[in-house]
């Protein structure tokens, strides 16, 4: 497969790009900056662009299988991942070419509850906050648009760098916990998880999420 990331030096970019290099796919690492080329792997296509300027997005686009959105705002910034959404979603109307984004788990619904939220249940960190309001108007911005194949994941509560095991649990819209009520993944499993969805769709217009 030919695959555009964007946010491809990022904690989960990388990560995907290297899982998608590791599977023998095509990746054209997209950064902003240019000075951050040495950090993306020699067997990607390092270019830059930004997200959030839909012809940026048509170029980078065309001729691709599908593209990943990884990108994730500095603190402070956090309404760039709006528009980074709104970018992705304009430039690939023009080119059909299929979406996947990862998204942020504060809209997931909280086991056992008459459909709380994450970010509106019990001990939701306020440092968190901002950009867990900016995911759930980037799922609104997906929701809404009426073009675009696009998949939204929904990571698990607690992502964090750690292992590849391959493993995983899928879900829809409410969050997953473990046996002893954690809800977690590795950004390692979690691209894992993305790589197996653009491989083989299963979502489409959808959000899904997943963990141990």
């Amino acid at each position: 497969m030919r695959i555009t990331v964007f946010g491809a030096a990022g904690n989960v970019g990388s990560r995907v790009v290297a899982e998608a290099l590791s599977r023998g796919h095509h990746v054209t690492a997209v950064v902003r900056d240019a000075a951050r080329f040495p950090e993306l792997p020699a067997a990607a296509e390092a270019r830059t662009g930004d997200a959030s300027n839909p012809d940026d997005v048509a170029r980078l686009s065309a001729g691709q299988d599908v593209v990943i959105g990884a990108t994730r705002p500095a603190p402070g910034s956090e309404r760039q991942l709006v528009a980074a959404t709104e970018g992705l979603l304009a430039g690939l109307a023009r080119t059909g070419v299929r979406l996947l984004l990862v998204g942020g788990a504060g809209s997931l619904t909280l086991p056992g509850t008459e459909g709380t939220t994450v970010i509106d249940g019990p001990g939701f960190p306020a440092d968190w906050r901002p950009i867990a309001l900016a995911c759930n108007d980037q799922l609104a911005a997906c929701r809404a648009d009426q073009e675009v194949d696009w998949a939204y994941l929904s990571p698990a509560a607690l992502l964090e760098p750690g292992e590849r095991t391959g493993r995983y649990r899928l879900g829809k819209d409410e969050l997953l916990v473990d046996a002893e009520g954690v809800s977690a993944i590795s950004m390692e499993d979690l691209s894992v998880a993305l790589l197996d969805e653009a491989e083989r769709p299963a979502h489409h217009r959808a959000r899904f999420t997943v963990a141990y």
